[in-house]
């Protein structure tokens, strides 16, 4: 017998069945991930060429874990992830694939647009739109039949159900929370940035905030301490007859509450409805990754119509693939199509590198602001000189 021929063809049988991995890294828990890894099953069986695993991360250490393994190498092929860390990922460099290279013109219009635009950084798309959240008012049907949509009902609306002796509220949301406050702010025509430049302590932002305060402490529609256990808490008592949140507040609903959504309601006051920040998880291509091609194809079969069918018939996601909203049960589910119009009434939150020094000081101000301590202008003209103070160490660290 020739042996060497022998272990030839053992070499290239072994060859043949061989296949390459790619790890995808994802925080899903529950529903999510049941649904993600069928995802990823069904992927497998379309295709031989490569065999994509999954790797479950809790959500909290996610974000640090990718910062820390992937410049290395260490890291997977794709991660999901939502767009607020987008910018800093790709100023520092090694770990994010920009996607302008595989990326067709009818893969690029098959999203949502403002989804698209949270994926791209400085002009360059870094990864394909898979889900978005933002808030919308979720209400309690046995208290209120038809759900305000003017801020004039609104407060009409909250004060007639807000009893604070017997600890009931019209209206109760973390409105001491910037991100859940952001959806009054940009009404108003403000924001965070201005150019890529901090502009907290703005004229719209400032007029925002003070109708903000005009809702708390004027209207007295809002509980004096909003956290996410109270809010919670006087839904589920049918205590709190409206409440802004996002799809994770429905999970905490309990089954006897009928409850309903509907969009966030026009401010007349500020002219333009409320424009909450929409935060969109996209699927990106690391950098270090040998597989980048395949990559690709995986993270387009993930975000087409056929995974985002999947992701929200059976994990209830808010897909960022536009034709799956023509899906008769798509379009008439009560849920879904409340968040989708939503989405045309909102903003992309921003990815920029400075992003995530921005909370701490925002943080600060809204609670100053919420407990008396200062007015809006004096609370953002801090959080500003704090924002200004960290970029500049940034920089100069740089």
């Amino acid at each position: 017998m020739n042996w060497t021929r022998l272990s030839l063809f053992f070499c290239l049988v072994g060859s043949l069945f061989a296949q390459d991995k790619l790890v995808v890294w994802h925080a899903y828990r529950g529903a999510e991930r049941i649904a993600f890894e069928k995802l990823v099953d069904q992927y497998n069986q379309t295709q031989p060429a490569i065999t994509v695993s999954t790797l479950a991360v809790p959500y909290d250490a996610l974000a640090d874990k990718i910062t820390a393994a992937v410049p290395r190498g260490k890291g997977p092929d794709v991660f999901i992830f939502a767009q607020d860390r987008l910018g800093g990922w790709v100023e520092s460099g090694q770990t994010v694939e920009p996607l302008d290279f595989f990326l067709e013109d009818e893969t690029r219009e098959s999203f949502l647009p403002v989804t698209l635009q949270a994926m791209t950084y400085k002009d360059s798309v870094y990864g394909l739109p898979f889900n978005y959240k933002m808030i919308v008012m979720i209400y309690n049907k046995k208290l209120i039949q038809k759900p305000p949509t003017t801020s004039t009902e609104l407060v009409t609306v909250a004060q007639q159900l807000t009893k604070p002796d017997a600890g009931q509220f019209g209206l109760a949301y973390s409105f001491n929370d910037f991100f859940y406050h952001a959806a009054l702010m940009n009404a108003f025509g403000g924001g965070v940035f201005s150019q890529s430049k901090p502009s907290l302590n703005s004229k719209p932002n400032i007029e925002a905030l003070n109708y903000l305060m005009k809702w708390f402490r004027q209207d007295k529609i809002l509980p004096e301490d909003p956290s996410v256990a109270l809010i919670t808490s006087l839904f589920n008592e049918g205590k709190a007859a409206m409440v802004f949140s996002g799809p994770w507040f429905l999970g905490e609903i309990e089954s006897g509450i009928d409850y309903g959504l509907a969009p966030l309601p026009y401010i007349e006051e500020a002219k333009s409805p409320m424009k909450p920040w929409v935060t969109v998880e996209g699927m990106f291509i690391t950098a270090p990754s040998k597989h980048k091609e395949e990559a690709y194809a995986f993270i387009q079969y993930a975000t087409s119509k056929t995974g985002a069918g999947l992701m929200a018939r059976e994990a209830f996601q808010l897909p960022a693939n536009a034709a799956i909203y023509q899906e008769k049960d798509i379009a008439e589910n009560p849920t879904l199509s409340v968040f989708r119009k939503q989405l045309d009434a909102s903003v992309a939150m921003p990815n920029l590198a400075e992003m995530t020094m921005m909370w701490s000081p925002a943080t600060t101000a809204m609670n100053t602001l919420c407990r008396g301590t200062d007015t809006p202008q004096e609370a953002m003209d801090a959080a500003q000189a704090k924002l200004v103070e960290a970029i500049g160490k940034l920089r100069k660290a740089q």
